[in-house]
């Protein structure tokens, strides 16, 4: 296999594991609520995001362009579910597991 080819297999793994890295947090915030999580670190994190998307764009780059939109579009996930979570009435969580 090229170096080339070798090369844009390693980005494409890693920009998978990286954003797919977010999706068990989803998770957890669904059930568990957002309590622990800091407003602070997940907007860090999106400006970060950002940034690198506007890297991806400026260098033509569609691994780096796709994962960080991905990852952007999580992190905002994560952020609404915790502004709801946080509402008077949230309880902390999102989803109610009250079984009847």
């Amino acid at each position: 296999m090229p170096d080339a080819t070798v090369t844009t297999v390693i980005g494409i793994v890693a920009a998978v594991c990286t954003t797919l890295s977010f999706v068990p947090q989803i998770i957890k915030i669904r059930r568990q609520g957002a309590r622990d999580l800091s407003y602070g670190m997940l907007l860090l994190y999106l400006l970060g995001l950002g940034l690198w998307l506007i890297y991806g764009i400026r260098i033509g780059a569609a691994e780096v362009i796709g994962a960080n939109v991905v990852a952007g579009s999580l992190v905002a996930v994560a952020l609404v579910l915790k502004w709801r979570s946080d509402l008077p009435g949230g309880h902390g969580k999102v989803v109610s597991n009250d079984r009847a």
